[in-house]
């Protein structure tokens, strides 16, 4: 994998934080797992969005394919 340079001012207690919490790493190795989570937490919040349009309509009612409530009884009875 390429490695790009990263040269920024952060929060020095931040930044001491998460030293602390993986002394074992190094620095790069910190800023990698925790722009890995933000993009992780970025994906899960794109995945919740995607299914709140099951929030907003009601189990019971129908559509051109049914509904989702029986859909539900019928996948779970199997």
């Amino acid at each position: 994998m390429a490695r790009v340079r990263l040269s920024t001012t952060v929060d020095s207690k931040l930044l001491a934080d998460a030293r602390r919490a993986h002394a074992d790493s190094s620095d790069s190795a910190v800023v990698d797992d925790a722009l890995r989570a933000l993009l992780a937490r970025h994906r899960a919040a794109e995945i919740d969005s995607a299914y709140a349009v099951y929030d907003r309509r009601p189990l019971h009612e129908e559509d051109d394919w049914g509904d989702l409530a029986a859909f539900r009884r019928a996948a779970g009875s199997t």
